[in-house]
């Protein structure tokens, strides 16, 4: 396995400056956000369409510094009732850099529709109860969800794009295990996951668990934390809507890699990584309101090289 990061855990600093901080810390390989839920500080994706020469100059700054481009990262709400055409506008336009720069990953959320054709808001069911709620997911999964995710994978497909790794994330209608499976069932699988267990942990599942489950459905891995603050959840429960920087306030908060769970539990991890077969890249994502992003990337990278498997085994059952 190899360390890389999400460019804009460093977005406080300049693209080539960050990747200067990159190389210096050890990583191998850069994530990079083009826009949606990222202001995308590191690239000008119309630029970049627009002009080889600029494409190049990307590519150059990337490369001469040993890293190598792991995934364009498009993270956003393309499905949403009033946003959704221009998110989705960047979705398709990353699609295109990607088969560009011969990029064969591209990082993306499913996407939330309204509860509606009629709806102006994004609607996130999570509970079976009232009855309407089943009416809903119906709704968003045959009518938004699949149809869009059809077109999208084929208009791909046709660009050499064939690696869509989805974050399972909240406020997503992919968000857990069942909900990715579901769709790559649907669609092919050229879906699969960008696992991030910090999500699954704040929501109560197993990461590890899904790990097995998952298999070869693993596509990407984001390596983020998240620390439970077992005396705020006792009476929140995990469904904290308090401000995401009031990290004592609040049940549950994304740390800093080892800061969560220690360095036992990323080596499991890593290990069940390997145990199915995923030999590829730990993208850090630094979202730790608390550290500074320099240090709490370091202190990411020192977890992973500890914990992560680098070389193929060589071990055979000696003769007897």
């Amino acid at each position: 396995m190899k360390i890389g990061i999400v460019s804009d855990s460093l977005s406080n600093q300049p693209f080539e400056t960050a990747l200067d901080t990159i190389a210096e810390m050890g990583i191998e390989g850069v994530e990079i956000n083009t826009g949606n839920w990222s202001s995308a500080p590191h690239i000008d994706l119309d630029a970049m369409l627009a002009s080889s020469d600029a494409r190049k100059r990307f590519m150059n700054a990337i490369t001469s510094r040993g890293l190598s481009l792991i995934a364009l990262n498009c993270n956003g709400n393309q499905l949403h009732p009033t946003d959704g055409q221009r998110q989705s506008s960047v979705v398709e336009k990353t699609i295109r850099l990607a088969s560009e720069l011969e990029c064969n990953k591209v990082c993306l959320m499913s996407g939330l529709p309204a509860g509606a054709s009629t709806d102006k808001t994004p609607n996130w069911i999570i509970s079976a109860w009232p009855p309407e709620t089943s009416e809903i997911l119906a709704w968003q999964w045959n009518e938004v969800l699949l149809p869009y995710w059809r077109k999208l994978v084929d208009n791909g497909m046709e660009l050499g794009i064939d690696n869509f790794a989805i974050e399972l994330h909240g406020n997503q209608l992919v968000y857990n295990v069942p909900t990715l499976l579901r769709l790559r069932d649907a669609v092919g699988k050229a879906v699969g996951a960008n696992l991030d267990p910090s999500h699954l942990m704040w929501m109560g599942a197993d990461a590890l668990q899904a790990v097995s489950v998952l298999g070869d459905a693993i596509h990407h891995v984001h390596a983020k934390d998240t620390w439970i603050n077992p005396d705020k959840a006792a009476t929140i429960s995990r469904l904290d809507t308090g401000p995401m920087i009031d990290v004592a306030e609040r049940a549950w908060s994304y740390i800093t890699i080892g800061y969560g769970h220690g360095e036992s539990w990323w080596r499991e991890f890593c290990y069940r990584l390997r145990l199915v077969g995923y030999d590829g890249w730990l993208s850090i994502e630094h979202e730790d309101p608390v550290l500074s992003c320099a240090e709490g990337v370091q202190r990411s990278v020192n977890v992973l090289k500890s914990a992560a498997p680098e070389k193929v085994s060589d071990f055979s059952l000696q003769p007897i």
